[in-house]
């Protein structure tokens, strides 16, 4: 499963993000946990300390290494500098499973220990002082994207990403690589405003957009929410003692956090299961060849010199007979 957590800064999003990695490595699921903010604070949340979560390796930094490693042997695309953030795979491709071993994980993810199991997670890189001026975090958040179009995720494995704040996401195709987005929507004006651009944005592309309420300290709270966002609101995380002991640092056992919110999450949990279920693979290819080529014709072919629609392989689609696992090679 691809979940995606989405919504305003300060919403919580990367809170219950790490909440839900947390209850699926106590579950013993496979998962990778991708930090894709701006704002890099996914580590911290899964109990890093500053030092550790600094030294993570950023996926933005290590880009040209991806790409070699996901274009493989594929013929329709002659060089990693020839590869966008959207390029798609194909026949010759590599692939890549959530539970393996593997040269892009060796250098992009790093294990951390949980209750439970251990996951492995990856960060894209802060914005950096050098950035200001010359870069946007997309260039960033495009190695996520990358890896995405060439994951192949099976039922009860898991990609988590905590997304950046606000609409940034729909820069991209990235949105639409997700089996079930959940926005993070506090009981606020500035809460629901976000949740309204999504679902505008997402209409069109079928995306599975659930609202997740947090900071919700009452019925008036739930019931705003309630009329915002409809059936749409599937659960709501209210005030956690639990949760502002570990983020001050304590070492708490997740058994330990309050019934209420602990059924949150396996609402979570199943809703991301349901979806993946439902899966449409063709049409997860389509709209990863769809966007591909809008940034081919908008500014991937000047900026490559190549013409990146050839890039797309008709005769592929991804699909649930690549789960099959192969050995990966070296890059």
């Amino acid at each position: 499963m691809k979940i995606a957590f989405v919504g305003k800064g300060g919403s919580g999003k990367t809170t219950l993000s790490s909440l839900l990695v947390r209850h699926l490595a106590a579950a013993g699921r496979p998962v990778v946990a991708v930090d894709a903010d701006i704002n890099q604070h996914l580590g911290t949340a899964l109990g890093l300390d500053e030092a550790q979560a600094a030294g993570l390796p950023a996926m933005g930094g290590e880009l040209p290494h991806i790409k070699e490693y996901l274009r493989g042997d594929n013929p329709r695309i002659a060089s990693a500098e020839q590869m966008i953030k959207t390029t798609p795979p194909g026949r010759g491709s590599r692939l890549v499973r959530i539970d393996e071993d593997n040269p892009l994980y060796d250098r992009c993810a790093r294990p951390v220990a949980l209750e439970g199991g251990t996951v492995r997670l990856m960060a894209t890189g802060a914005f950096a002082e050098d950035d200001l001026g010359v870069s946007c975090y997309h260039s960033k958040v495009g190695a996520v994207e990358l890896y995405l179009n060439h994951l192949v995720d099976g039922p009860g494995e898991y990609a988590v990403v905590d997304m950046t704040a606000g609409s940034d996401s729909f820069a991209s195709g990235l949105f639409t690589r997700f089996d079930v987005t959940f926005l993070v929507a506090e009981p606020t004006r500035k809460g629901v405003s976000v949740y309204r651009q999504y679902k505008e944005y997402a209409r069109d592309y079928g995306v599975a957009l659930r609202v997740v309420g947090n900071k919700v300290q009452g019925p008036d709270d739930l019931a705003y929410l309630r009329r915002e966002a409809g059936d749409d609101l599937i659960a709501s995380f209210g005030h956690s003692d639990w949760v502002r002991r570990l983020d001050r640092g304590a070492d708490l056992c997740l058994a330990d956090l309050e019934e209420e919110n602990r059924r949150v999450l396996r609402t979570l949990q199943e809703e991301a299961d349901a979806a993946h279920a439902g899966r449409d693979w063709e049409r997860y290819t389509r709209q990863a060849v769809h966007f591909h080529l809008r940034n081919a014709e908008s500014w991937g072919n000047a900026r490559t010199g190549a013409d990146l629609a050839t890039q797309v392989d008709p005769g592929f689609t991804l699909g649930r007979r690549h789960l099959r696992a192969e050995a990966p090679a070296a890059v």
